[in-house]
C-alpha cells in the first residue's frame, strides 16, 4: 500500500500539476512530500490523489490536489511568510503551506473538523500550525499582521477584516461568487496602495459561512499534558 500511494502522489505531481501549469519548485516538493491520504477518510485512501475533491463530512470537502495547488502558486508563499488558513477543513492545504511558510494559522468553524486536523497534524509533527476554532470572516486578529491569507471557501466579497490584517505587500487569494458562479482571485496591495487583483479561473467552493467562536486554538505539534 505504501509503495502504491507513492507511486500515485508522484502522479499526482506529474500528471495534476505540473502538466498543467503548477510550476512554483516549493509548492510540488510540498505536495510532493505532504501524505494527504492522511487527511482524507479512511475508506477513500484509494482515491486520495486523484484529482477531485472528496467528502469530509458536515457538508465540507478536501479540495482537488490541482486547486490546493493553484491556490498556493498564487499566493507565493516564502520561507519567512506568516499564512492565514481560512477553512482548515482536513487541514491538508495548511500542512502544504506549512511545508513553505514559517509559521500557518487556520480558522475552522466546524469543532469536529478542527479537532480531526488536528489529530493528523500532530502525528506529523508539524509544529508551525495554529489551529483556531471560530468565524473565518474575521480572520484572526490577534495574530495579525499577515503576509498571506488564503481561503476555501468563497464569499460575494472578500472580508474587509482580511484586508485589514495583511501585512504590507501581502497577497490574500480566496474564491469570490455565490453557488451560481465563483473565480479564483488574488489581490494584493502595491507600493503605492493600490490593489492589484488577477483572475484564476472558475472554481466551485463550499460558502464561507458566519458564526462560531475563536475562544479554542492549539498548536498542532504540541502535546496535551495528561
Amino acid at each position: 500500500m505504501e509503495r502504491r500511494l507513492e507511486r500515485e502522489r508522484r502522479q499526482m505531481l506529474d500528471d495534476h500539476l505540473a502538466a498543467r501549469g503548477i510550476t512554483d519548485a516549493s509548492v510540488l516538493a510540498a505536495m510532493g512530500t505532504v501524505p494527504r491520504e492522511l487527511f482524507v477518510p479512511g475508506h477513500l485512501w484509494e482515491a486520495a490523489y486523484d484529482d477531485h475533491p472528496l467528502p469530509l463530512g458536515n457538508a465540507q470537502t478536501i479540495s482537488q490536489p490541482y486547486i490546493v495547488a493553484l491556490t498556493l502558486q498564487a499566493a507565493n508563499i516564502q520561507p519567512d511568510d506568516v499564512v492565514l488558513d481560512i477553512g482548515t477543513g482536513s487541514g491538508y492545504a495548511a500542512a502544504v503551506a506549512s511545508r513553505i511558510a514559517a509559521r500557518v494559522v487556520s480558522v475552522e468553524r466546524v469543532s469536529d473538523l478542527s479537532r480531526q486536523a488536528e489529530t493528523v497534524l500532530r502525528k506529523l509533527g508539524y509544529e508551525n500550525i495554529e489551529l483556531l476554532i471560530g468565524d473565518g470572516t474575521r480572520g484572526a486578529p490577534e495574530h495579525e499582521p499577515f503576509d498571506v491569507i488564503i481561503s476555501a471557501a468563497a464569499a460575494a466579497n472578500i472580508p474587509e477584516s482580511w484586508s485589514e490584517q495583511l501585512a504590507p505587500g501581502g497577497r490574500i487569494v480566496a474564491p469570490v461568487g455565490t453557488r451560481s458562479g465563483q473565480r479564483l482571485r488574488s489581490v494584493r496591495r502595491d507600493a503605492r496602495g493600490d490593489w492589484i487583483e488577477t483572475d484564476f479561473g472558475g472554481v466551485r467552493f463550499v460558502p464561507l459561512v458566519t458564526g462560531g467562536s475563536s475562544a479554542s486554538s492549539s498548536r498542532a505539534g504540541e502535546r496535551e499534558e495528561r
